[in-house]
């Protein structure tokens, strides 16, 4: 696979028109989940399945990752479910789900727990009625054999450190006092990770240590704490880890040297290698950003030196055991916000920029489409890298150009749903009560 270099370029109407002639003839239309029947079978022996977005606050990519996922454990009986999101948050609602003796008493209460900014992008209104669908399967099972549903991200450092000190008070008092002791180191910075993050800058000395010594003691005691359900068990070491990768993270984040997004990238792999061997050779279905999920190598990222989760686990896992399916749109509205940490707001989704993959889909027919990249010819008019949009938790339609990364959709992705005209997430937080929100499920599931 040769790395893109260079933006994608903006085409002559011409070529783009032969473009989207090949897409038109090479994808399908999508009318509803029963046209997705192709696209679960090919799935369903993969290790991992990754399903994209191509911005955080659209409610039809969740509802079609809900679909999809749906199918995927009914179906072909995947193990769990891993999103981009905290740990220990995630793992309320994998209590929730799993119906442990922990676990909060309604949905509402587990997403409680998503506390930390953007807090939208999981509880939302689309996710209750996933969460809700995932609890009524998983009690058709026995414990050891329900979905679960946990977060893969790297962010939560704090709060995995309490979470350690909270699962070690249970099962081993002293060795929660000496965890305690260790995580002291961080206590100057008032539970602020960039701050204490800021501080290495002008102190070379770190709590790299203390969270490293902290994780060892964790797996060198985990077998004596046999009373303690197998997931809390697993969650803790996890808590552990997040808490000595997070350190690592912020540091990055502000020291230079290696690059804090492959930090991220490399720690969403490894929890995904993990779940799978807690799971006895599990399989999984991921949650995340196009831009985590897509193959890095078929972008311009190698050349700010980034790798990300899609790239490792294709690199690490033979290469049909792996499934990415991207998504995109052309136009509608998305949630999001101007500034990190700023008032959530629902904004406009401008068309997709001429010549870039969501104009092409649009030219190709204007409705919803599916495309198996494997039916891209190699030189063909459609086998171009263009640009493929991307929208985070911070978005200014303004600036819209500055959007799109150069992608050759053939190598990023297996296959790849295009939704033509999309609407804005249902944040919890905007839309408070259920009266008035429509039903977030696509039809048939």
């Amino acid at each position: 696979m040769t790395p893109i270099s260079g933006r994608a370029t903006w085409e002559e109407p011409e070529a783009v028109d032969s473009a989207a002639s090949e897409l038109r003839e090479r994808s399908r239309p999508v009318g509803g989940p029963t046209d997705l029947d192709d696209l679960v079978d090919r799935l369903s022996d993969a290790r991992y399945v990754l399903l994209g977005e191509a911005s955080h606050g659209t409610s039809e990519f969740y509802r079609w990752r809900a679909h999809l996922t749906a199918r995927l454990v009914v179906d072909a009986d995947f193990d769990f479910v891993a999103v981009e999101g905290d740990w220990p948050s995630c793992h309320a609602a994998n209590r929730y789900v799993k119906g442990m003796a922990s676990a909060p008493a309604t949905v509402r209460e587990a997403l409680d727990a998503f506390e930390r900014w953007p807090t939208w992008m999981w509880a939302n209104w689309e996710m209750v009625e996933f969460f809700e669908w995932l609890e009524v399967h998983n009690q058709e099972f026995e414990g050891g054999d329900r979905v679960g549903f946990h977060g893969l991200d790297v962010y939560s450092l704090y709060e995995s450190m309490a979470a350690v000190v909270d699962h070690l008070e249970d099962v081993d008092p002293e060795a929660a006092e000496l965890a305690r002791e260790r995580y002291r180191c961080f206590e100057p910075y008032g539970e602020d990770a960039q701050e204490y993050a800021r501080s290495t800058r002008l102190v070379p000395e770190s709590c790299e240590d203390e969270v490293v010594e902290a994780l060892l003691d964790l797996r060198e005691n985990a077998p004596r704490y046999e009373g303690a359900h197998p997931d809390e068990r697993f969650a803790a070491e996890q808590n552990a880890l997040v808490a000595k990768n997070a350190e690592q993270y912020y540091r990055a984040m502000v020291g230079g040297g290696e690059d804090s997004w492959n930090v991220r990238d490399r720690h969403m792999a490894e929890t995904a290698s993990r779940l799978t061997d807690h799971y006895g050779d599990g399989t999984g279905v991921i949650w995340a950003h196009n831009t985590h999920v897509g193959d890095a190598r078929a972008t311009d990222m190698p050349r700010r030196n980034r790798l990300n989760l899609g790239q490792l686990l294709r690199e690490q896992t033979p290469a049909d055991e792996v499934g990415v399916v991207g998504f995109g749109t052309h136009r509608g509205r998305v949630i999001a916000a101007d500034e990190w940490g700023a008032e959530t707001e629902e904004m406009r989704v401008p068309e997709a920029r001429e010549g870039s993959y969501g104009d092409l889909f649009h030219e190709a027919g204007e409705t919803d489409r599916l495309l198996f990249t494997d039916r891209i010819d190699e030189g063909s008019a459609l086998d171009t890298p263009r640009g493929h949009r991307a929208i985070g938790v911070v978005y200014r339609p303004s600036l819209e150009s500055g959007n799109y990364v150069p992608t050759d959709l053939r190598e990023r992705y297996d296959a790849f749903l295009h939704l033509d005209e999309t609407t804005a997430l249902h944040p919890i937080e905007l839309h408070a009560e259920r009266a008035g929100v429509p039903n977030l499920y696509p039809s048939g599931l």
